[in-house]
Formats: C-alpha cells, sequence, structure tokens
C-alpha cells in the first residue's frame, strides 16, 4: 500500500472516539512545518520524505497529509502522490498567496493565524489578501428583468411580450 492510500485509509477510518486525538496530532504536524517554511521565508522544502518526517518530528504518513494538502498551493505542477513514498526526494515551491487563500477557504485558523506569516507579509498586505479572498467568495446574482422591462435578448420589445411569455 503506497503512503497517500495509507493516509487516505487513516482519515476514511477515524471514528468520534479517534477523530479527536488524529485531529490533534495532524493539526500539530502542520503547524510545525509550514511554521518552518513560513520563518525561512522562500517557500520551498526539498529532502527526503522519511527525513522531512523526523526534522519536524512527525510521522510519515502525517507528512504525507501534508503533502496531499499543500498541493493546491504548489507553484507549477502537484506531485504525484501514488508515487511518492519514505524512501522518495520532493522539492516543493509553495506560492505563498495561494496557500494563504486556502487556509482561509479551509478555515484553518490554526494555520493562518502562524506567527510566522509576518515573515512573509505585513500586516496591511495581509488584510488585503484576506480581503481580496472574501470578495472572490462572493456571489452576485443577477436582477431578473421585470414584466415591463425591456426584453434582455435585443429585441427592443417588452419582455412579457418577448421572452417573459413563455414563463
Amino acid at each position: 500500500m503506497t503512503l497517500i492510500q495509507e493516509w487516505k485509509k487513516l482519515i476514511d477510518n477515524q471514528t468520534e472516539d479517534s477523530f479527536p486525538k488524529f485531529w490533534e496530532e495532524y493539526s500539530d504536524a502542520e503547524k510545525k512545518i509550514y511554521a518552518d517554511i513560513l520563518a525561512r521565508g522562500d517557500g520551498s522544502l526539498s529532502g527526503r520524505v522519511s527525513e522531512l518526517a523526523e526534522k519536524f518530528g512527525v510521522r510519515p504518513i502525517m507528512f504525507m497529509g501534508f503533502l496531499d494538502g499543500v498541493q493546491t498551493s504548489l507553484k507549477g505542477e502537484q506531485t504525484d502522490l501514488e508515487k511518492v513514498g519514505e524512501d522518495s526526494e520532493i522539492s516543493l515551491d509553495i506560492d505563498y498567496k495561494k496557500l494563504l487563500f486556502n487556509m482561509f477557504k479551509a478555515d484553518a485558523q490554526h494555520l493562518y493565524g502562524l506567527e510566522e506569516w509576518k515573515n512573509v507579509y505585513g500586516e496591511e498586505e495581509f488584510k488585503a489578501i484576506h480581503d481580496e479572498y472574501r470578495r472572490s467568495r462572493t456571489v452576485r446574482v443577477e436582477k431578473k428583468p421585470g414584466r415591463n422591462d425591456p426584453c434582455p435578448c435585443g429585441s427592443g420589445k417588452k419582455y412579457k411580450n418577448c421572452c417573459g411569455r413563455a414563463s
């Protein structure tokens, strides 16, 4: 079984009783890894999976969880996680803005609240990115034409006498 398959099996087999302990271990692992990446400020992480897991004091399966989660925040191509094992060499180039957006999207306050973000963005820039994220989530619904409004098809007729007739 590959490391990503083990990770997915671990997630799928969580119960109400086992989830709190799992979540504590996983979120602590994420915080350690992201704090290191943000503190260095270059957005890169490379090395052998087993050595990186040991460096951060996490189990390789938890490191795989990090790899699974960071995929959509990478510059360029994503890593083929099916081919990643404990002895695999990885090289990640993280796009900080995508990462921050994804953390907001996941409502991962434990991650976007890390002090190390101050090494990457100033307070105003961080707030601007957060505002941009919030605006990206806003859904704008186009106003439907009223019966006596001009028809949006451009015929020049009233909506009720044109496209609204079938309604």
